[in-house]
């Protein structure tokens, strides 16, 4: 019998080879993540300094355009003359023409004494309401532009200041009248910066902004701004590399804003913007957590975890290749002595058996590694388009959820208060039921839209084409909508002919395509005009009509074009906030013109430079409109 603490040879030979070959392996794996990490690191120091120097020009830059605005504006004769009106409608035209960063802009009287400081309103036009931007009295001794940093204001009850929004500055300018004496001040409110996650991967960072004391002015965490940085950062280090930055050196390092947590930083210095007090600068810092810069790194380890498991693998068929060449004399004579006693006479040994087995075992190993690799293929493509349709999924019901949730809070609030009998009159009432009854309408749409996606994913949308008019359907469109049209203040411009346009299609379903699509068009543009045209081309010798829908609206980029027919995707939250809908409209017709044997597509050359849709259906011959006609008639005087 054999002892249990024996091996046979075999396992010995495979345990010896393997015991060589995997520490090797794994040593040189070490060594390579170890370099990639080091690159890494030095890729992500060398991006975050980058990032810290553009994200200080891009302050600096805007702040000069801002003074030089301001400058500019402030000798305009409309702010000389302290006219309310033309003052007015001036600063809207400079706030719209400013970047999106400007909170407010006012002309404010200058007083002359402490007695007329103290005047109720002393604003003469602004662009945010009657609220005086500005806290403290203002008081100029030369035409300079001076620049103050507006402290981080805590939220109300209401809780709704933003604490994203960081470096507030004001920007005051003195304005002369047109007697060349000071009377007015001329004021800007901006907001430099605004907080946003850091995603992960990313290498542009997260600003911090200190000045050569601490003092936080933007930080990854609003609450802490306005306090001394040197309470959550081991500030002797920090002060080094404040010290540094001061003297003109743009760099990297590593540093650590929490207890817990390490990150790489980039840092320069800018001159200070703000005029008070004796001239600073202020530490530019670009950050990113060590964790993030490295994520770069897990696929990397995923790399070599299978390349490491394929090189064992391979070590231990070299293995189980050279040991039957060894071991076979062994157990060769192994096998015939344990079997001998089932032979009813003496047989020979056994001999050149084991080329056909090894054959055979090397072939099922390779059909079955081939197996595992398309499994785990399967497995990792299924993983990632099931990651990637939750995260556009769970982008799409963030938005619905929006969508929905604010016309049930006014059909709700609308019901209660003429419940609760809190209108002034019967007229009030009647209007608070309207508003509930439009939101319910627009609500119900939105549902609706839902529906229809659910019904087209689920492969249960249907359509029943049957010949009709398409230019009298273009009508009746056209009428629909060119109240809103014209509410809008757009000019409509129709290019539809006097014939017609006989398709085959559903008539329901293409007159909501074409209300969704000229209800778009007329959502998205705020000035100028819509064309609607419809013309007939002929492509291997078959014709079709292609419905153009032209607006001068805000466009899209081109590289997001792509994405406007797919359910569930948003190109721009902002818009789509802006605007309000769930953005389903295009992904359902789509659909549904695909379902009537059509094509829909959309044409812009960027933002802000229209947009073309088009709906290309194929011609039926004219004929059968007539035939339909007979029908309809015969069915009606039955």
């Amino acid at each position: 019998m054999v002892k249990s603490r024996q091996s046979s040879f075999r396992r010995i030979l495979v345990t010896r080879i393997l015991l060589v070959f995997v520490p090797v392996l794994l040593i040189g794996e070490m060594v390579t993540l170890n370099k990639a990490r080091s690159s890494l690191l030095n890729t992500a120091r060398e991006n975050l300094k980058d990032s810290a120097i553009y994200k200080g020009e891009k302050i600096n830059n805007m702040i000069a355009a801002l003074k030089i605005n301001l400058i500019s504006a402030s000798q305009t004769k409309v702010i000389q003359s302290g006219s309310a009106t033309k003052a007015e409608k001036f600063l809207t035209q400079l706030a719209e023409a400013l970047p999106n960063t400007i909170d407010c802009i006012q002309l404010q009287h200058l007083p002359r004494n402490k007695q007329k400081s103290s005047q109720k309103n002393p604003i003469i036009a602004s662009t945010c309401g009657n609220q005086l931007i500005n806290d403290q009295p203002l008081s100029f001794t030369n035409q300079e532009v001076k620049i103050t940093l507006i402290p981080p204001q805590k939220p109300g009850r209401t809780g709704q200041t933003n604490q994203e929004d960081q470096l507030k500055l004001l920007l005051s300018q003195p304005v002369n009248n047109l007697r060349g004496n000071l009377a007015y001040v001329l004021l800007v409110k901006t907001t430099l910066h605004r907080q946003t996650e850091n995603h992960s991967g990313s290498l542009t960072g997260s600003l911090i902004v200190i000045d050569e004391n601490g003092k936080i002015f933007a930080y990854m965490s609003p609450e802490k701004i306005g306090k001394n940085i040197q309470s959550y950062v081991n500030f002797p280090n920090l002060k080094t590399i404040i010290n540094h930055a001061i003297q003109g050196e743009n760099n990297s390092t590593y540093i650590n804003f929490t207890d817990a947590k390490e990150f790489v930083v980039g840092y320069t210095a800018i001159p200070s913007p703000i005029t008070q007090g004796k001239p600073g600068k202020w530490i530019i810092f670009s950050v990113s957590s060590v964790q993030d810069s490295l994520s770069g790194l897990d696929e990397i380890k995923l790399i070599f975890m299978a390349l490491t498991v394929g090189l064992i693998g391979a070590g231990l068929w070299v293995s189980l290749y050279l040991a039957p060449y060894l071991a076979s004399p062994l157990e060769e004579l192994r096998d015939y002595a344990l079997n001998i006693h089932s032979h009813h006479a003496a047989q020979p040994i056994p001999h050149n058996f084991k080329i056909k087995e090894f054959n055979q075992l090397v072939q099922a190993l390779d059909q079955m590694v081939e197996r595992l690799k398309a499994w785990a293929e399967e497995l990792e493509i299924a993983w990632k388009e099931a990651k990637s349709a939750n995260t556009v999924k769970s982008q799409f019901l963030a938005t619905t959820s929006h969508e929905l949730r604010n016309p049930l809070n006014i059909i709700i609030n609308c019901v209660r208060l003429v419940r609760d009998d809190l209108c002034d009159s019967r007229e009030e009432e009647l209007e608070f039921l309207k508003r509930a009854d439009d939101t319910a309408i627009h609500l119900l749409g939105i549902i609706n839209d839902l529906l229809d996606i659910s019904k087209i994913e689920a492969g249960k949308l249907s359509v029943f084409t049957a010949p009709l008019d398409l230019h009298q359907l273009l009508l009746e469109v056209i009428n629909l909508q060119s109240v809103n049209i014209q509410q809008k203040g757009l000019q409509l411009k129709c290019e539809i002919g006097n014939k017609p346009i006989p398709v085959k299609a559903d008539e329901v379903k293409l007159k909501q395509v074409l209300i969704n699509i000229i209800g778009n068009a007329t959502k998205f543009t705020d000035t100028g005009s819509i064309i609607i045209s419809a013309k007939i081309e002929e492509n291997k010798s078959r014709f079709y009509v292609i419905v153009s829908v032209k607006d001068t609206g805000i466009g899209i980029d081109p590289d997001q074009q792509n994405k406007l027919f797919r359910p569930f995707v948003m190109v721009d939250g902002t818009t789509t906030r802006k605007f309000e809908g769930t953005g389903l409209g295009l992904a359902i017709s789509r659909n549904l013109v695909e379902l009537m044997g059509g094509t829909i597509t959309l044409e812009s050359l960027g933002l802000n430079q229209g947009t073309t849709l088009k709906i290309q259906l194929p011609l039926i011959d004219v004929s059968l409109l007539s035939k339909q006609g007979k029908t309809e008639r015969s069915i009606i005087n039955n």
